[in-house]
């Protein structure tokens, strides 16, 4: 059988049971780090105004991909080359990487332990959100938590699933990068708003079709987990567009409307409200337990990916 297929199911059975590798183990961490270094970099060459910024921008946008890209790749050659085990087990270990659906369920379960604890829950949700916690509420800790949920579905398991399977370990490795720079560089405020631009229309491009999967398996996942798959269609259909990124609001208002709940709405961001529009109904307040149930749809479609990309590469190596 095939390398790269084991080792794309050996990745995906990996985070299902240890989640991300902690620390300097992580390639996002690395990413991370010369995300920053280039960015100090770029913002000393550069001139400090619209154009000079966007250039910066622009120019670190390419560098972190291309690196990605090419140091994953040459790296995997250079192991199958010296012998096919080593190239298996760094392949699946960046397979393993490249996805978050253990981490994701671990990290928004804390918040639901911390139910009963406001500014515990304020903690919890602070570790998985962009925006300010300090002020929000017990409904508020819990909206905030499911749209990270329902967000991240298709960010953190679906899109970078779709990419494996297409492309192998080395065009995950690029997913990651272009989201790790999204979340990093792709705000709309003074320090990121042009700086960051290339960035966010990157993963805006990248994410395009995967989001729109993404909630076309949610909506199947609410009727295997017995949630309302025919709200959650209809919710998406209409509240699809209902943010200011293309892709964010797709898996968000099929979530909201499987859940019967409102997400999206004010929020708070580096201190200044930020106005954004709700997604769903109102039918009932957002509680703690829409935490669980989000989750249930995030590894219902998370498996329902996964299923598909197997039959799918399976029927192509079939072919071949």
């Amino acid at each position: 059988m095939n390398c790269h297929f084991i080792a794309f199911c050996t990745g995906f059975f990996a985070d299902l049971l240890w989640g991300d590798p902690l620390g300097n183990f992580h390639i996002v961490v690395w990413m991370g780090k010369g995300i920053t270094f280039l960015e100090k970099v770029f913002r000393r060459i550069f001139p400090k105004n619209q154009k000079g910024e966007l250039w910066g921008g622009g120019l670190l946008v390419i560098m972190l991909c291309v690196c990605s890209f090419f140091f994953s790749a040459s790296a995997l050659k250079l192991l199958y080359f010296l012998h096919p085990a080593a190239g298996f087990v760094l392949e699946s270990f960046l397979c393993w990487q490249c996805l978050a659906m253990r981490s994701l369920k671990t990290e928004s379960m804390r918040v639901y332990l911390s139910r009963n604890d406001l500014e515990g829950a304020r903690a919890a949700v602070g570790r998985i959100v962009g925006r300010d916690t300090d002020s929000l509420d017990f409904p508020g800790v819990f909206r905030a938590c499911v749209e990270t949920v329902a967000e991240n579905t298709s960010d953190g398991v679906i899109a970078p699933m779709l990419y494996l399977a297409l492309g192998g370990a080395p065009l995950g490795v690029l997913y990651k990068a272009i989201n790790t720079m999204d979340s990093m560089l792709g705000y709309k405020n003074e320090r990121y708003l042009y700086f960051g631009r290339a960035a966010a229309r990157l993963d805006d491009g990248a994410n395009f079709l995967p989001s729109r999967a993404a909630a076309l398996l949610t909506t199947a996942a609410a009727y295997l987990t017995g949630l309302d798959a025919r709200n959650a269609f209809h919710i998406f259909r209409r509240d699809r567009y209902r943010h200011s990124s293309p892709n964010s609001a797709q898996t968000e208002s099929a979530c909201a409307g499987a859940l019967h709940i409102q997400l999206g709405g004010p929020a708070r961001y580096f201190g200044k409200r930020v106005e954004k529009p709700f997604i769903g109904d109102d039918d009932r307040p957002v509680e703690a337990e829409d935490i669980p149930r989000a989750n249930r749809l995030l590894y219902a479609a998370g498996w329902l990916c996964f299923l598909l990309c197997v039959l799918g590469k399976g029927t192509v190596m079939l072919l071949c």
